[in-house]
């Protein structure tokens, strides 16, 4: 019998007296796009978090590549983080306006103690669909659909199995949209990587995943 690549049993996440997240489960394959579709503060992107371990649940299990991550340490979750990484629905805000597109792509193999090349970022950016060029440029100098292909290009960098797909395309255009999604559709069949895609929009995500469930008030309404 195949291991999910990701499994996540009766999560609740809290902020204070409300309840975020409601024992929510559910288990995403490799390979896969499993869509969380909700309204805004239905709990999807806590959800999200709690499985990056970016915010820790109150209670509940997420395990990853059959590992349960809830109870290890930071240390301990630290060479993990590679192979989940997040895309984010803001593409400036997840950008430093300080360092350069290069810098930034090349950041997350930095915390890893590796040195890329110049060779390996502009692939990275060409892979993402951005013109290798604009390693040099800031945020600031990129349009929004620009920027998060720079994000993709980060998140690719670490070599990852998930990505965490946060709104990446609810702050884009219409006509910058379907670009991104095309890309990532490329990358997930080039690169067999599992998306955990949170969206509000239905029409999106049942064009886009390959599963969708339904949230509403932290709680799964629907498979």
């Amino acid at each position: 019998m195949s291991r999910s690549l990701l499994d996540v049993r009766d999560l609740v996440v809290r902020y204070g007296a409300v309840t975020a997240v409601d024992h929510v489960s559910f288990t995403l394959e490799a390979g896969e796009t499993l869509a969380i579709e909700g309204p805004s503060g239905c709990g999807k992107s806590s959800t999200a978090m709690a499985v990056l371990q970016l915010r820790r649940p109150d209670s509940g299990e997420v395990r990853f590549e059959g590992r349960e991550l809830t109870g290890l340490t930071e240390p301990q979750l630290r060479p993990l983080r590679p192979r989940m990484q997040p895309v984010f629905q803001d593409p400036y805000g997840s950008l430093s306006p300080r360092h350069r597109i290069r810098d930034a792509v090349a950041e997350p193999l930095r915390l890893q103690g590796l040195r890329p090349t110049a060779t390996e970022i502009a692939e990275l950016l060409d892979r993402a669909g951005l013109d290798p060029s604009y390693g040099d440029r800031r945020p600031h100098e990129l349009s929004g659909g620009q920027c998060q292909r720079a994000g993709i290009a980060r998140a690719l960098a670490s070599n990852p199995r998930l990505l965490v797909l946060d709104e990446p395309v609810s702050a884009l255009d219409p006509s910058v949209r379907a670009g991104i999604l095309n890309l990532l559709a490329d990358l997930q069949d080039e690169l067999g990587l599992a998306y955990l895609f949170i969206c509000h929009d239905r029409a999106v995500v049942r064009h886009f995943a390959d599963r969708v469930i339904a949230m509403r008030d932290g709680r799964i309404t629907s498979r």
